[in-house]
């Protein structure tokens, strides 16, 4: 196996797109945290970093775990599969995950020295969540409150914990402005578990797609957009968010777009570019609303 070939495997065990999921809410975190005048670089990278590696255990935990209960096969459609389709032994790509892990706790444990404690608890719970998404007799990802747990995990706990390391604080605008990522968040996983909903099924997982069934499915998908833009709406139209937040307006062509894709196709081999899409989208979306924060804060700055 060559290096190009090596780094191939590497790179799609990793999943990277669905790292914008734990980009995206460290970037919202922060920015609320600037918009107060408050920035520290290194928590900002140490989280950072920990968030990453969170996330890409959790997508190998995924992928060792879904291979160990055959849901995994060479059919299969998507960036997962490094098992089935590159011949990764299992136990290696478990190994890589509790790496990941160690790692994550190490920055951690940097982190609550230079803030609180208190961040500890939270952040083993998140990797709990992490492991017991996939792991465990009874896989969150097995049941209807996958995308529930999985949004709340890496929507508002980690933008809130972001916004924590920087300000020492929580309060109400941050925890209002952490929704609508969670939002798109937990879409992604909505998505991808609306393509392989005939795979699931036959694998024995219960997703709230299975059991809504695709047309409700489809409408859940398409309401969660749409929810999370009149969110970030309602935030401007309060002052919790200044007007350069209008950004994210942007996206919404790509919503559309995406959206468009699950109810024209059915076949998980057309519907995996509208998985791919959601994690595209949620990047975007976090983006522009993390410019917009920037923006709104050094603009008034500037007039002065």
């Amino acid at each position: 196996m060559t290096w190009r070939t090596s780094f191939g495997v590497i790179w799609r065990l990793l999943r990277p797109f669905t790292l914008t999921a734990s980009i995206v809410p460290v970037l919202i975190g922060t920015g609320l945290a600037v918009s107060q005048r408050q920035f520290h670089v290194w928590l900002f990278v140490a989280f950072l970093a920990a968030s990453v590696l969170i996330q890409a255990a959790t997508n190998m935990f995924n992928e060792y775990f879904d291979y160990r209960r055959g849901l995994d096969s060479q059919e299969m459609v998507g960036i997962a599969g490094t098992i089935v389709h590159d011949g990764v032994a299992p136990a290696k790509v478990l190994a890589a995950a509790w790496v990941f892990i160690a790692a994550s706790v190490l920055l951690g444990i940097y982190i609550c020295a230079s803030t609180s404690w208190w961040v500890a608890l939270v952040g083993v719970l998140s990797m709990c969540v992490a492991y017991f998404y996939s792991g465990g007799p009874k896989p969150l990802a097995y049941t209807p409150f996958g995308e529930l747990a999985a949004s709340i995990a890496m929507g508002p706990v980690i933008v809130l914990l972001a916004y924590y390391v920087q300000t020492s604080e929580i309060t109400s605008r941050a925890v209002v402005t952490s929704l609508p990522i969670g939002l798109l968040i937990g879409a992604i996983l909505l998505g991808n578990n609306i393509r392989d909903m005939e795979q699931d099924r036959l694998g024995g997982r219960r997703t709230i797609a299975i059991l809504m069934g695709r047309q409700k499915g489809r409408i859940l998908f398409a309401s969660v957009f749409a929810v999370a833009y009149v969110l970030v709406l309602t935030l401007i139209g309060t002052g919790a968010l200044s007007v350069w937040a209008l950004l994210v307006v942007l996206t919404i062509p790509s919503a559309v777009y995406v959206v468009r894709l699950y109810y024209r196709f059915t076949e998980p081999k057309q519907l995996h570019p509208a998985v791919k899409g959601t994690a595209k989208l949620l990047f975007q979306f976090g983006s522009l609303m993390f410019i917009g924060m920037l923006v709104g804060t050094w603009v008034p700055l500037a007039i002065r």
